[in-house]
């Protein structure tokens, strides 16, 4: 059956995000090509910095989203609830994986349900682009409010289709859907990338259809085209191999989304952001919330909620240095610090 399929491939991408070599060693986020310039007078305590920032009508007391990534199966259920009340313990944003597996079989909606959990938590369903063609607005609206989610992820993912044994090979109507689901779900809809990034010019036709949250999900992180080349065989494996270094590295997504779009969208800014001077970076370069799913998972997985908080402190101490180091109180506050783009990424700006 459909439904068991699509389980089996949720517990299957588990199995290889929490061991498998789903990060090239060849891709990179260019996060190292950005220098945040040390200020050695900061005047300040680590207890003056405010990370609090808004996100999806709440206040964050992090500016952190643990980007969706699983649900479906009894193992992804435990997952989800686990982070997310991580995210409702610390004031972080939280996002299911694709609610695919709960549209055609609603018996795996328990897998989704976090509220129990996470009563306050800014909450984020999830969606693909060419399942909401097939479910419609109103389909898209009802996975949302079964969840009692915030907003609505619908995510872009042409890449990891086109690998994916059984995945979606006509990617026609997109952007119809998109204008149709703001006009539905208004700011509550937030469109975002799997890994590959979103440019300058698919992020300017976003928000001209009013659009006003963006996950640019760059390359240098998991790669979903490389989970799907190693669930696959043959020719597409092959295939798969050659395409899981394609995308656009975060540094050089956030950065030149940011300059295409202005202050009027809220950017997330995810992909390969690893530790809390990432984050620092990540939110210098013009995000608004930085998003992470695989150190938080990995260390769920291997020491349990207990394990994910010892890794969140790590995270959040980095972040508060960072801050500190450039004479910053408040995200908006490093936004405008100086920095220093060099090598790789200075190329892509100037291309894109």
């Amino acid at each position: 059956m459909v439904e068991d399929t699509t389980a089996r491939r949720k517990d299957a991408h588990l199995d290889l995000c929490a061991t498998g070599d789903v990060e090239p060693r060849e891709n990179s986020t260019l996060l190292e090509c950005v220098h945040l310039v040390h200020c050695a007078m900061p005047e300040m305590a680590v207890e003056d910095v405010d990370l609090s920032v808004p996100f999806l009508g709440k206040r964050l007391r992090h500016p952190l989203l643990i980007t969706g990534m699983t649900g479906g199966t009894e193992r992804a259920g435990a997952v989800n609830r686990d982070l997310a009340l991580l995210a409702e313990r610390h004031g972080l944003a939280f996002g299911v994986g694709s609610q695919r597996a709960m549209s055609e079989d609603v018996a795996r909606a328990a897998s989704y349900q976090v509220r129990q959990v996470a009563p306050t938590v800014a909450l984020l369903g999830n969606i693909g682009l060419y399942q909401a063609v097939r479910l419609g607005v109103d389909g898209v609206r009802r996975l949302m409010d079964a969840i009692g989610a915030d907003g609505m992820a619908l995510h872009l993912n042409a890449g990891q289709e086109l690998t994916q044994p059984e995945g979606d090979r006509d990617f026609r109507g997109g952007y119809a859907v998109v204008e149709s689901l703001v006009a539905s779900l208004g700011e509550r809809l937030v469109v975002k990338e799997t890994g590959c990034g979103i440019g300058p010019q698919v992020a300017r036709r976003l928000a001209e259809l009013g659009v006003r949250h963006i996950d640019v999900s760059g390359l240098g992180g998991t790669s979903w085209v490389r989970v799907e080349q190693l669930r696959a065989s043959g020719a597409r494996a092959r295939v798969g191999a050659e395409f899981s270094a394609w995308g656009i590295p975060t540094a050089a997504a956030v950065a030149s989304v940011r300059a295409a779009v202005g202050a009027e969208v809220r950017l997330v800014g995810s992909g390969g952001v690893r530790t809390g001077l990432d984050t620092a970076k990540v939110l210098a370069l013009g995000a608004d919330v930085v998003g992470m799913a695989l150190p938080l998972f990995r260390a769920q997985q291997a020491g349990g909620l207990a394990g994910a908080e010892a890794e969140l402190e790590v995270i959040l101490t980095g972040l508060r240095q960072a801050l500190v180091l450039t004479g910053s109180r408040s995200c908006a506050e490093l936004r405008r610090r100086p920095r220093v783009m060099t090598g790789v990424l200075k190329d892509w700006m100037a291309a894109l």
